[in-house]
């Protein structure tokens, strides 16, 4: 029988790794649930605080865009030094200059846009339908960190229960060693016996230093996950999910593109690029601006012909027609439809992705439950039959080295049935995953 102690290693490093556990003599501390090691990484995860910056940034451009409702208000203000001033004799009148030599001036600037023919309202939809997209792409960080944290718990899961069954196979070949040392003190046992023993005992001893190395890593990277410092002890509880009916694929197909974040992301970035179109077809529109200038300025003559300060103002309205852009709006559409084009592409990749997905997932859990009910099968007749070894060696029937081969194949079995039922357990909410389903 292949050693079940290799497949152990092989599966640390199985992409659909959803194993954990952690060695209750060595690792101390209250045993956390998946639940709120989620809970936690999710609500502080670096990466996730990051993403949500982004949906602040979000409300900026949108409150960005809808400055163009606002009217734009400035003041100014001036004061120039004129030299030589030009100045002009009238016969009975006297001398006076046409320019002060001194000029200041206050006013207030008014402008707002009056009507811009929708290109506001369509720079407002794109920023609000961004913030949309960058909503979702944080949910799909989420999802996809859950799924890491899922393999790592369930990692630390199987090491934790892969070191409990090494300390009962230990346990067990102690009390066979000793059970050999008395038959041979009685002649009825060789050295060899004894020596074959411990052979066997210093094997299983190396398999569980492996284990529980493998198990700090694990620990170590939940530490990471969890922000906490490398040198904090955890335990995880054991939880295995119980065997569920699966729906048919056309089922969970139309489950999984309702729910999943990248195929809502692929539609978002589609309605963003039409949304694009839509701006760059108004580029060219007419805009209608009013406009106004109030303040206090000198250069007026009163009616003595002396320089004097008044109150003035100016308003109106403007029109802007664009007549010729150098073909800029011609070359943005075409980008912009070539662009939607691109994303047509991408929706039916995300969707084929998907669907993978999901057959993969399903298989994978059907796979393990069927393995979960053989792998007990065996365990209950390896169970047996190390029971019925332990009687015929202790009557001389069979030899130590049957009766080891006998302990061995319990050891595997119970690791065997482990690991199907954690690969069950790991399908069956990579599945969920799959679907789209929130497990956080």
């Amino acid at each position: 029988m292949k050693s079940i102690y290799k497949l152990t290693i092989v599966l640390l490093f199985m992409p659909l790794v959803l194993t954990h556990g952690q060695k209750t003599d060595k690792i101390q501390g209250d045993s956390l649930s998946l639940s709120q090691i989620l809970n936690e990484v999710i609500n502080n995860y670096p990466a996730i605080k990051k993403a949500q910056t982004d949906v602040v940034s979000s409300d900026a451009k949108i409150g960005l865009a809808k400055t163009a409702y606002l009217p734009d208000i400035n003041a100014t203000g001036s004061f120039t030094l004129l030299g030589p001033t030009t100045s002009l004799t009238m016969p009975g009148l006297g001398t006076f200059q046409l320019y002060p030599p001194d000029m200041y001036s206050a006013a207030v600037n008014v402008s707002e846009s009056i009507y811009d023919f929708g290109k506001a309202d369509k720079n407002i939809t794109f920023e609000k339908q961004y913030k949309e997209l960058v909503g979702l792409t944080i949910d799909q960080l989420k999802q996809r960190l859950s799924g890491m944290l899922v393999g790592n718990f369930y990692s630390i899961v199987f090491l934790q229960e892969a070191v409990k069954i090494k300390d009962e196979e230990l346990a067990t070949l102690n009390e066979q060693l000793i059970f050999v040392q008395k038959k041979e003190a009685t002649g009825s046992a060789t050295n060899y016996e004894i020596l074959t023993t411990k052979v066997r005992i210093s094997a299983i001893e190396n398999q569980k230093t492996d284990l529980l190395n493998a198990l700090l890593i694990q620990i170590s990277q939940l530490n990471s996950f969890l922000g906490k410092s490398q040198d904090t002890k955890l335990t995880v509880k054991k939880e295995l999910l119980e065997p569920q009916i699966l729906a048919s694929n056309d089922s969970l197909f139309a489950l999984a593109f309702e729910h999943r974040n990248e195929m809502k992301i692929a539609h978002q970035k589609s309605t963003l690029a039409d949304t694009h179109l839509k701006i760059v077809n108004s580029q060219n529109n007419p805009s209608l601006n009013a406009y106004g200038t109030g303040g206090y300025k000198n250069g007026y003559y009163n009616t003595k012909y002396q320089d004097a300060a008044f109150l003035n103002y100016t308003v109106g309205i403007g029109i802007k027609v664009p007549i010729f852009d150098a073909n800029r709006s011609k070359f943005n559409k075409i980008q912009a439809q070539s662009d939607i084009q691109g994303f047509v592409q991408e929706t039916e990749l995300t969707r084929r992705t998907i669907v993978n997905e999901v057959v993969e997932s399903k298989a994978n859990a059907q796979s393990a439950l069927k393995k979960v009910n053989q792998s007990e099968l065996q365990l209950e007749q390896a169970q047996q039959a190390f029971s019925l070894a332990k009687t015929s060696f202790q009557a001389g029937v069979i030899t130590n080295l049957d009766l080891l081969y006998s302990s061995t194949l319990v050891a595997e079995s119970k690791l065997a049935l482990l690991k199907t039922k954690i690969d069950y357990s790991a399908s069956l909410l990579k599945l969920k995953l799959a679907l789209g389903e929130q497990i956080y």
